[in-house]
């Protein structure tokens, strides 16, 4: 077992001693790419994880899982949780906040600045706007860092 998958399954453990307390079912499913590891929560009935789906509910779970395993290792994780589907459900929501900015720069907006978010959801942001031919920059620190959109 590497290094890495020793972390992610001290994260799965954590995740499923969480969903246990809170009488929850759901199966975790670990896969990696690029370096990361990426968990998913799985239910047969996702509404049974429709609480813990939501945005803030996701971030606060992943970075609870992500000091378990800093506790266990002493290593920082950076790990990527995904539960019943939220992470592909702010990827879009994150595309649309990008449509609409980059609406505002075509209507004459000399930039957009989009609210703060994770470094993981900024470098999605930054995919989008280079898809579209438009630059983008992070600005801010810590919990205010954001991503700024411009003509390229």
């Amino acid at each position: 077992m590497t290094e890495s998958h020793d972390a992610a399954d001290i994260a799965a453990d954590y995740i499923e001693g969480l969903l246990d307390i809170a009488d929850l079912d759901g199966d975790i499913e670990i896969t990696q790419s690029n370096g990361r590891d990426y968990l998913s929560i799985v239910a047969t009935n996702e509404g049974d994880l429709a609480t813990l789906a939501k945005s803030d509910a996701v971030s606060a779970l992943q970075e609870l899982a992500r000091l378990a395993v800093h506790t266990k290792t002493g290593d920082f994780s950076r790990l990527i949780l995904d539960v019943a589907g939220s992470r592909d459900a702010r990827s879009k929501e994150l595309e649309r906040l990008v449509d609409r900015a980059v609406e505002r720069i075509e209507g004459g907006a000399q930039s957009a600045a989009l609210p703060p978010m994770s470094s993981y959801e900024r470098k999605l942001v930054h995919d989008f706007v280079s898809e579209r031919g438009l630059a983008s920059h992070s600005e801010g620190e810590g919990a205010e860092r954001h991503t700024v959109i411009s003509n390229a």
